[in-house]
């Protein structure tokens, strides 16, 4: 067979079928259905336009979602397969679907166990929209079809008329790669998936990033000290530290100078400071070759020996959250 399924024929599964079907736990959508979808690995499943009004389907896996009393099904494709896409209608253009679909004599009325691709023919309309899937059926492309189109008339315009509607499932605790839609919901907090930019981790009600951006906020600063609008003062608290940075320069410019025990920094009380710091910044201007941030909620400048600068740098300064 080309198309094959295991655990659905009722008897004659052969050790073949059973060991190119896909095996093991899936990734769940509740307690007792499986999240349908490819498996990936290599180009799975991919429709291609081989003549006028034809379409051939590459060679890939899958598991199907029955009914929760049915239970998933893994499926196999072990080589292409080719459809007949029906001419268009003869005033409206219609979208077509194309799906591996699995017959269950014993849970559906086909009178049949069987598991094929087929197309799923759309409603010719001014404005079409894609066919309703039958049960126990996964979607893999649509098709456009133009009004009156035929192999008389030259066909489908195969580069412009496919759309990939391929989504993707993995085993249990595995990562799903990117399908074609990200609107889905995670089977149970700590599951993850690639969205194609990064890695997001389901909470239990929505997806967030694994590495979240840090959330800059302002850091105001003393009476007499300001930022340059190129490098204004901000912290962050991300992954268990607290950052600073910006630039802090004399108000007014023209060159003021800041003095050596000057009081630079007024941390707001949502950020923590465990105990003193003394914390290495940069420093320009003056003649410290040196200078350090000390103290705990207000913080000095201090330069080694002493003098003046006339900016401090505040990139780079972190500590651990206690």
């Amino acid at each position: 067979m080309t198309v094959r399924a295991g655990w659905l024929l009722p008897d004659g599964q052969t050790r073949e079928d059973t060991r190119l079907a896909p095996l093991g736990a899936m990734a769940p959508e509740n307690t007792l259905t499986t999240r349908d979808g490819l498996i990936a690995g290599g180009a799975g499943l991919v429709a291609t336009g081989v003549s006028a009004m034809q379409v051939q389907i590459s060679t890939g896996r899958a598991v199907i979602q029955g009914t929760t009393a049915q239970g998933s099904y893994p499926v196999a494709v072990t080589a292409p397969v080719t459809l007949n896409v029906p001419d268009g209608h003869a005033q409206h253009p219609r979208i077509d679907a194309v799906a591996i679909r699995l017959y269950d004599a014993l849970y559906d009325t086909s009178q049949q166990t069987a598991v094929q691709l087929e197309i799923v023919t759309g409603t010719p309309s001014a404005t079409p929209s894609a066919p309703s899937l039958p049960n126990s059926s996964i979607r893999l492309w649509e098709i456009a079809v133009p009004a009156g189109t035929s192999a008389g008339t030259g066909g489908i315009s195969w580069a412009s008329a496919l759309t990939d509607r391929r989504r993707y499932t993995s085993s249990y605790g595995g990562i799903l790669p990117r399908g074609y839609s990200l609107s889905f919901s995670g089977g149970y907090a700590g599951q993850y998936r690639d969205n194609g930019a990064e890695l997001e981790r389901w909470s239990g009600t929505e997806w967030e990033p694994v590495i979240k951006p840090i959330q800059w906020q302002a850091l105001p600063l003393p009476a007499g000290l300001t930022a340059p609008a190129h490098s204004p003062t901000q912290y962050a608290i991300h992954n268990d530290r607290i950052w600073l940075r910006g630039e802090i320069i004399k108000s007014g410019g023209g060159g003021s100078m800041i003095n050596n025990g000057t009081t630079v920094l007024n941390l707001p009380g949502t950020i923590p400071v465990p105990f003193w710091l003394h914390l290495p910044c940069g420093v320009a201007g003056g003649n410290a070759p040196t200078a350090a941030l000390v103290g705990r909620n207000s913080f000095i400048i201090n330069l080694d020996g002493g003098g003046t600068c006339w900016s401090i740098y505040l990139n780079g300064i972190s500590w651990a959250r206690p």
